[in-house]
């Protein structure tokens, strides 16, 4: 039982560490041969996992195998067009300008109903409203409304909007952020002087970010560090 509970350990770390060099993609997007990949590793991975029998090297060994076939892939993948085309296909024109493509629906074995499904996921209530549909390689659904349809943004009323930038975190559960304090040209002084303010200290935070504005968002731990 115990070597049973080792190995399982082993095994979770090994796969742990393959899946997260394979990229941070979703498992919606993933590609044909990343997805098959991934069954593969899971499959060699539960083969030494519960049979004590079997050497653990026999399944890591060919995770790793998967693993580098899997950068190969990709690396030649990113180099060259037709290659792409072969291992990931090409994306197919469901709706066209309004009408469903129904050559490209039979070669994707999509029926309507289907279609509808995935336009009722995208908060699509009626096929009339698509201009385009397009079934990505990675089997993700792309639509673009009808302009009447689609919602309005500023620039339609002449507005451009200040911009924003993006918020970082300065402070997590505590910890300093000291990484995002260099890319802002601050330091753990000029933190301090601001989280001052909210008469609390940075290690009592539980979450200090700024944004693109300047503007500071805080929330105090209820488990404050008591100075002695």
């Amino acid at each position: 039982m115990l070597i049973n509970f080792v190995r399982a350990i082993i095994l979770y770390i090994i796969v742990l560490i393959v899946i997260r060099a394979m990229g941070k993609r979703e498992i919606g997007q993933l590609q044909t041969f990343e997805f098959v990949i991934a069954i593969m590793i899971a499959d060699l991975a539960t083969i030494p996992m519960s049979e004590v029998g079997v050497p653990i090297i026999n399944g890591i060994a060919p995770i790793f195998g998967l693993l580098v076939m899997q950068m190969l892939i990709s690396y030649f993948n990113m180099k060259s067009i037709k290659l792409r085309g072969i291992i990931c296909g090409k994306p197919s024109i469901l709706i066209y300008r309004g009408k469903i493509d129904e050559k490209n629906m039979i070669k994707e074995r999509c029926t309507i109903n289907e279609l509808q499904e995935r336009l009722r996921a995208l908060n699509i209530d009626s096929i009339a409203d698509v201009e385009y549909a397009i079934l990505e390689t990675s089997g993700q659904l792309s639509v673009i409304e009808k302009p009447e349809k689609r919602n309005t943004k500023p620039e339609d009323f002449g507005i451009i909007p200040e911009y924003e930038g993006i918020s970082y975190d300065l402070v997590i559960d505590g910890v300093i952020m000291h990484e995002n304090l260099k890319l802002l040209g601050k330091n753990y002084k000029w933190l301090k002087k601001e989280v001052n303010k909210f008469n609390i200290e940075p290690e009592d935070a539980l979450i200090v970010t700024i944004n693109g504005k300047n503007e500071i968002f805080y929330q105090e731990k209820i488990n404050k560090k008591r100075k002695k």
